[in-house]
């Protein structure tokens, strides 16, 4: 699995002029899901990102965690990430998983973060979203989760 994360001081997601997640101070977490990838990949992440030290202490130094500040989570399920671009130029989705596989561990990664205390907002998988972002910092981060496959 891949994930972008970005530290926010609010963020919305919108399908079809709807409101669908929002979110205050916390992480937007773009999440792609690629064709090996399994429930511990999912368990990986979630844990990862909810304790990464991101978020600045009094001393103005990234020293505290998601969970410390009692920030908010929007996941959006982005299958792009997976997008292979060094051979020509239209990018190739091959590593990207199917789309049941996706879903399942999507929603899977939502109900782990949801497991250690917080209420994740989330945008539609399968739909063309509108995400709006206020990055804080800008703090913009990229984790995979295939070096958990090599422990």
């Amino acid at each position: 699995m891949r994930a972008v994360i970005q530290r926010v001081g609010e963020a919305s997601c919108e399908v079809e002029g709807k409101l669908v997640g929002a979110i205050k101070k916390g992480v937007v977490i773009f999440l792609g899901v690629g064709r090996v990838d399994t429930v511990k990949d999912a368990e990986y992440l979630a844990e990862k990102i909810v304790n990464l030290r991101i978020f600045e202490d009094e001393k103005g130094k990234m020293n505290l965690s998601l969970v410390q500040v009692e920030g908010e989570i929007l996941i959006i399920p982005q299958f792009t990430l997976y997008g292979e671009c060094r051979k020509g130029l239209r990018p190739n989705f091959m590593r990207a998983a199917s789309r049941n596989l996706a879903e399942g561990l999507f929603l899977r990664f939502v109900e782990l973060v949801r497991k250690k205390g917080f209420s994740p907002q989330q945008g539609r998988f399968g739909a063309k979203m509108r995400i709006g972002v206020e990055n804080d910092g800008p703090v913009t981060l990229i984790l995979e989760s295939e070096r958990c496959r090599e422990n």
